[in-house]
C-alpha cells in the first residue's frame, strides 16, 4: 500500500495542475476574444460609420461601413425571458433592390445601454442621415 499512495498523489497532482492550467487559458482566451469592456460608434456623414469594440485584454476591434451602404439606423426590439430588450441597428441597403435591405447589423450587443440612451444615439444618427440626404453628393 505504501508504494501506491505516492503514485496516487502524483497522479492527483498532475491532474490538478492541468485543471489549473486549463482554466487559465480558458481566461486568457475569454479575456481576449469575448469580454467586451466598451463599445463606440462614430458616424461621419460624408464617410461611414465605425464601430469599435474594446476588449478587456485590452484588443480593438473595428469595423467600417461606407455611408454608401447605410439604408437607415433603427431601434429594434427583442422578447428575452419575459423582458423586451431594445437595441440599435444599422440597416444595410441590397445592392439589387434599392428599396430592400441585405443586413441587419446590432450595435451595443455586449453594452447593452437603455432605451433613452439608445434614443440619443439614434436622435444623433438620424440628424446626420438626414443632412446627407439633403445635401447634394459630389462625385
Amino acid at each position: 500500500w505504501s508504494s501506491v499512495f505516492p503514485w496516487f498523489v502524483l497522479q492527483n497532482s498532475m491532474v490538478l495542475s492541468a485543471a489549473i492550467f486549463i482554466t487559465l487559458i480558458g481566461l486568457i482566451v475569454y479575456l481576449h476574444f469575448v469580454k467586451i469592456d466598451q463599445e463606440s460608434l462614430l458616424v461621419i456623414g460624408s464617410l461611414g460609420i465605425q464601430v469599435t469594440s474594446s476588449y478587456a485584454s485590452g484588443k480593438e476591434s473595428t469595423t467600417f461601413i461606407e455611408m454608401s451602404q447605410v439604408k437607415d439606423v433603427v431601434i429594434n426590439e427583442a422578447i428575452h425571458m419575459q423582458k423586451v430588450i431594445y437595441y440599435l441597428c444599422i440597416l444595410l441597403q441590397d445592392p439589387q433592390d434599392p428599396q430592400g435591405v441585405s443586413e441587419v447589423v446590432p450595435l451595443f450587443q455586449s453594452s447593452k445601454p437603455r432605451l433613452d440612451c439608445l434614443m440619443e444615439v439614434y436622435k444623433s444618427c438620424q440628424e446626420i442621415l438626414e443632412q446627407r440626404k439633403t445635401t447634394p453628393q459630389s462625385s
